[in-house]
């Protein structure tokens, strides 16, 4: 069985498709270059020779000199012409495979059920796909190369250490001995999860960093700057403790291999003395001096070497990590579809004893509810925050799939009809409005992409967002969001509510529409609503209660169960939860704000 690291790589190259051949040919160029980059030190090491040995013949050694210099020169020439070409061959594979990294992120995101993003905040997910893909670029566009060179090079290193002198070889192969020791350390054990460690605290910093700046709004509006940012701050802690304890463990062995490469001429020189010291004769005594010289100069290249190594293995280490982020969201299961979709007979919703249960949570926040939507009827749902009543509907559309029993469309399991027929038949009104960097026209057709600009504009005027076109600078083409206009809450649910209509679904699914509006938008969504709920099957979840009267019926719920059920006088009559809320709603909209005035 392949190693989980072989996996790793293998789908990294996996993502350049076509391109992979590139890749190959980028590290074997870049292997190519690095032998040619050690022979200008060789053909050195032959002119300062041929300059010694001369002796008082100068043109004899410039003769011979010069011979060797151009062979340096071509030599260096050549290794950086293979260097650009090992770069450019990375460079278009690492594009290649970051873009098909995200854009197979972003295929596999979108078919998944809407639950999994309530698990997953944005900035989290922007950071897996977007971030990893471009680090994984980085290394294939650079370090990869270099890995490669430096793969090469420790043979090409070890051959040239022993060809002129093995016992000033050995001087300078027992530092990066010693260095290899100390970057094992610095690499693994503990230190070998830190990559891993290292990502997860700075998705956790960026998810809190989105969330702070998302609500600095509040923050201002209600000055609890403080407070507020406790979550971010510890996020921030939370990596400087950790970072800092990832280098407090590596100072002593990144202290010990820096000391150990800078180290060799503490061994090089004793032994060179050593040997020259054993020596009899002038042309011995050369011979010791030119080895000497030549391992001087090569030297630095060992360091060099051991650096690339270490430096290539940490972007290694952080390249698998980030392929592997990436993976766990492919690896996350949509929903399943099935193999034989079945069509819904009506547009009539039943929920048959549904228990549901939120992934990772112990407690079940539906527990055995049945209720029918019959088509055409309208049922509401209220209760306290937490009871249950968006969970019930997020049902229907399968955002979730149920824990037990059955939610029903049509008299078919919602299991049983595909994806596409399923959200043709329903249409889901979010408390949360989300509006698109596009023009207003866009942002309502993307309720049905194939809509005529008549179509859309019948919508809008539905959904009593005439007046919002009319004050817009250039009407249904004006860009709302970043970089354009900037609309209300209840702006923005009237647009959603144009959105719906224009998608006319039989099951419409109402959470909260009017939550953010204020009296005059009030006014207006609701008229809006008469005209998207026309001869529609509606399930409409609302806190105001003044909004559920006319309902044909309203269930009351309360900690997962459905504790009452009836029209709004049959619930009023009994006498129970529903007259305490109703009681409090009323209360609640006699509230005034303002002096009060004495006679």
């Amino acid at each position: 069985m392949k190693k989980q690291k072989d996996v790793e790589l293998s789908r990294m190259f996996a993502y350049a498709g076509n391109y992979h051949g590139l890749t190959v040919l980028g590290c074997v160029l870049a292997a190519v270059s690095t032998v040619l980059s050690m022979l200008p030190f060789v053909c050195i090491w032959f002119v300062i020779r041929d300059l010694i040995h001369a002796g008082g013949q100068a043109g004899a050694a410039q003769t011979g000199g010069a011979h060797y210099a151009w062979l340096a020169v071509l030599f260096s020439v050549l290794s950086i012409l293979m260097y650009f070409l090992a770069l450019n061959c990375a460079h278009l594979a690492a594009f290649r495979t970051a873009t098909n990294m995200r854009k197979e992120a972003l295929h596999h995101i979108v078919k998944l059920p809407l639950g999994y993003f309530d698990k997953n905040a944005s900035g989290r997910l922007r950071k897996v796909i977007d971030d990893n893909a471009g680090l994984t670029e980085g290394f294939l566009a650079h370090q990869l190369p270099d890995l490669a060179g430096a793969i090469v090079m420790p043979v090409a290193v070890l051959i040239l250490l022993f060809v002129f002198d093995w016992r000033l070889g050995i001087c300078c192969l027992v530092p990066m001995g010693l260095g290899v020791v100390f970057l094992k350390q610095m690499m693994g054990g503990d230190n070998a999860t830190f990559m891993s460690s290292y990502m997860t605290a700075l998705e956790t910093m960026n998810k809190e960093a989105v969330e702070y700046i998302r609500g600095i709004p509040v923050v201002k509006v209600f000055q609890q700057t403080v407070f507020s940012f406790q979550n971010f701050h510890g996020a921030i802690e939370e990596y400087k403790a950790f970072a800092s304890g990832y280098a407090l463990k590596c100072r002593m062995p990144m202290t010990g291999f820096t000391v150990a490469l800078n180290g060799t001429f503490v061994l090089l020189i004793p032994v060179a003395l050593l040997l020259l010291s054993g020596v009899t004769g002038q042309a011995a005594y050369e011979d010791v001096v030119l080895d000497f010289l030549f391992y001087s100069l090569f030297t630095p290249v060992c360091a060099t070497m051991m650096n690339r190594i270490m430096f290539a293995s940490e972007q290694l280490m952080a390249a698998k990590s980030a392929v592997s982020r990436v993976e766990a969201v492919l690896q996350e299961k949509p929903l399943p579809e099935p193999a034989q979709p079945q069509e819904p007979k009506d547009a009539s919703v039943v929920f048959e004893q549904v228990t549901f249960t939120y992934p990772g949570a112990e407690k079940s926040a539906l527990n055995g509810i049945s209720f029918t939507v019959p088509q055409g009827k309208t049922v509401a749902l209220v209760g306290a925050s937490g009871s249950g009543k968006s969970t019930a509907a997020s049902l229907i559309p399968r955002f979730y799939d149920v824990t037990a029993g059955r939610v029903l469309i049509g008299g078919v399991d919602v299991r049983e009809i595909g994806r596409k027929k399923r959200m043709e038949h329903v249409a889901f009104v979010f408390q949360n409005t989300r509006l698109f960097s596009d023009t207003l026209l866009e942002n309502i057709r993307a309720a049905r992409p194939e809509a005529s600009r008549e179509e859309v504009l019948r919508a809008a005027e539905a959904a009593q967002c005439s007046e919002i076109i009319n004050r817009l600078p250039k009407g249904l083409d004006t860009v709302v969001g970043v970089g354009g206009t900037y609309l209300s809450g209840g702006e923005n649910q009237r647009v959603a509510l144009a959105r719906a209509i224009l998608k006319d679904a039989p099951i419409v699914v109402l959470d909260e529409a009017t939550a953010f509006a204020d009296a005059e938008n009030e006014h207006r969504i609701q008229l809006a609503l008469g005209e998207l709920t026309r001869g529609k099957t509606v399930l409409m979840i609302a806190h105001r209660l003044s909004t559920v009267q006319n309902a044909d019926e309203i269930l009351v719920f309360d900690g997962g169960t459905i504790k009452e059920r009836g029209n709004h006088e049959k619930l009023l009559a009994q006498g129970g939860m529903y007259v305490s809320m109703w009681a409090e709603y009323q209360t609640a909209v006699s509230w005034k704000v303002g002096k009060e005035v004495t006679e």
